[in-house]
C-alpha cells in the first residue's frame, strides 16, 4: 500500500520514497544517523547558483474556475506558483516558505523532533523579491514537486535555472502537499494523501496516482495558458513579455515527473520533459511523444533497468525521439531536490543513500541544465553524450 505517513527517521534529505511492492509514495530510511535534535543554530541556505544571472522571484495565485478539484470537488482548482527569472541585482530577500508549511512538512516526515518548523522556513535563498528582469526572452520551464512535498522543496533546480537565463514557473498543486499557504492565510492541506491511503488495494492507489499525474498535466497546460498571450487567456504575470512561448520545457520530482511525460502527451506547446525519480503511473502514449525529448534521472537503486520500478523499462521503449535513461549510485529518492542539501548543512548522513547533498545537488542542477541548455536553447551539451569522469556517480543506461 502507498504510505504518506512516515516513521520516524533523523533524516529530511535521504528518505526513501519508493518501496519495491508500492512506489508512489515515501517510506523511510530506517538507517540514518544522527543527534536526536539538530543544532538549533544551524541556518539552512540555498546554495549560490552558477549562472551569470541575479534572480528574481514573484509569486501567483491562479484558479482554474472552469475545473473542479479532484480532490475537493466543490472547489475550484487552485494552484500556488513561484516565478523565478533572470533578474538585476536588487530586491529583498525572498522567504523559503511559511512555518504552517514547514510544520506540517515536518509533522508529515515525524521529523518535527529534529528540527524546527523556524529553521526549515528560515532558510535562506538567493531569489530576491522586487527584483528587475534582465532583458531579452527566456524560455519557460515548469516544475512540478513530488506528491506530499511542498513546491519549495525544489528551490535548488529553480533558482539554478534562472541563474542561467530561464523563467521557471515552480507550481504547488492544492491538496497535493503536506501544506500550502494561500492567499488569506488559508494553508491547504494534503487532502489527496487521505484519499490515496484509504484506497482499497495497491491497483486502486496506482489508478489513483495516475489520475493525479494527468491532473497536475492539466494545471501545467492552465499555467502555461496564464503566462502567454494566446486566445484563451489574457497573461497574468507581470513579466509575461520575458518568456518565449516557443521554448517551453517540464520538469518535476516523482509525481511531478510523471506528470512532466504527461503534460508533453497533452500539450505540443511543451517541447522538452524531465522525470526526476517518478513512476510512470499515467504511461507515456504507445504513440510516444511526437519526437520530443525526453530525460529520466533516478536512483540506481529503484530505475536502474530489471530493477523494482518496471515503469521505466515499459515507457523508455515507447520514448519516441532524443532520450536519455541515467541512474545515480549512492542515491535515495530525495536526492533530486533539495532536502539532501539542507540535511547536509547539519551535518546528517544517511548510509543507504550515501550520496552527499553537495554532489546531489550538483549531479541534478547539472544535468537537467545541460538538458534544456541542448533542447530549448541549442547548445550541444557533451556531458549528455555519455560517461563523465567529473561525475562517476552518473550511469547511462541503454537497455
Amino acid at each position: 500500500m502507498i504510505r504518506t505517513r512516515r516513521t520516524p527517521a533523523a533524516l529530511l534529505l535521504a528518505l526513501a520514497l519508493a518501496l519495491p511492492a508500492s512506489p508512489a509514495v515515501a517510506s523511510t530510511a530506517t538507517s540514518a544517523t544522527t543527534s536526536a535534535t539538530a543544532p538549533s543554530d544551524v541556518r539552512f541556505a540555498i546554495p549560490h547558483p552558477t549562472g551569470r544571472y541575479a534572480v528574481g522571484r514573484d509569486t501567483l495565485h491562479l484558479v482554474d474556475a472552469g475545473r473542479r478539484d479532484p480532490w475537493v470537488p466543490t472547489a475550484a482548482r487552485e494552484l500556488m506558483v513561484s516565478m523565478y527569472y533572470p533578474a538585476r541585482a536588487g530586491g529583498s530577500a525572498a522567504p523559503y516558505m511559511t512555518v504552517d508549511e514547514a510544520r506540517a512538512l515536518l509533522q508529515g516526515q515525524r521529523l518535527d523532533t529534529v528540527f524546527k518548523a523556524e529553521q526549515l522556513a528560515g532558510t535562506v535563498t538567493n531569489a530576491r523579491l522586487g527584483a528587475r528582469p534582465a532583458g531579452g526572452r527566456h524560455p519557460l520551464v515548469l516544475l512540478s514537486p513530488g506528491f506530499t512535498l511542498n513546491r519549495a522543496t525544489l528551490t535548488t533546480l529553480a533558482e539554478e535555472l534562472a541563474s542561467k537565463g530561464y523563467v521557471v514557473a515552480l507550481v504547488d498543486h492544492a491538496y497535493e502537499s503536506f501544506a500550502t499557504t494561500f492567499p488569506g492565510g488559508r494553508t491547504l492541506t494534503c487532502v489527496a494523501c487521505e484519499t490515496v491511503e484509504s484506497a482499497p488495494s495497491d491497483e486502486a492507489e496506482k489508478e489513483l496516482m495516475a489520475k493525479a499525474a494527468l491532473n497536475r498535466a492539466a494545471d501545467l497546460s492552465f499555467v502555461i495558458d496564464r503566462l502567454t498571450r494566446s486566445a484563451r487567456s489574457v497573461p497574468v504575470w507581470k513579466h509575461w513579455q520575458t518568456i518565449d512561448p516557443r521554448r517551453v520545457g517540464a520538469a518535476g520530482h516523482s509525481l511531478g515527473g510523471n506528470a512532466a511525460a504527461s503534460v508533453m502527451a497533452t500539450d505540443r506547446r511543451v517541447r522538452a520533459g524531465v522525470n526526476l525519480d517518478g513512476s510512470f503511473f499515467a504511461p507515456v502514449p504507445a504513440a510516444g511523444l511526437g519526437g520530443r525529448p525526453f530525460l529520466m534521472l533516478g536512483t540506481e537503486a529503484q530505475h536502474a533497468p530489471g530493477a523494482a520500478d518496471a515503469t521505466w523499462s515499459r515507457d523508455w521503449s515507447r520514448l519516441d525521439g532524443w532520450k536519455r535513461w541515467l541512474t545515480v549510485a549512492g542515491s535515495g529518492h530525495f536526492t533530486f531536490i533539495d532536502l539532501p542539501i539542507l540535511g547536509g548543512q547539519a551535518g546528517i548522513t544517511d548510509p543507504a543513500a550515501p550520496l552527499s547533498g553537495k554532489r546531489s545537488g550538483e549531479i541534478t542542477t547539472g544535468y537537467v541544465g545541460a538538458f534544456f541548455d541542448q533542447h530549448l536553447n541549442g547548445e550541444q551539451q557533451p556531458l549528455l553524450d555519455g560517461p563523465s569522469a567529473a561525475d562517476p556517480e552518473v550511469s547511462f543506461q541503454n537497455p
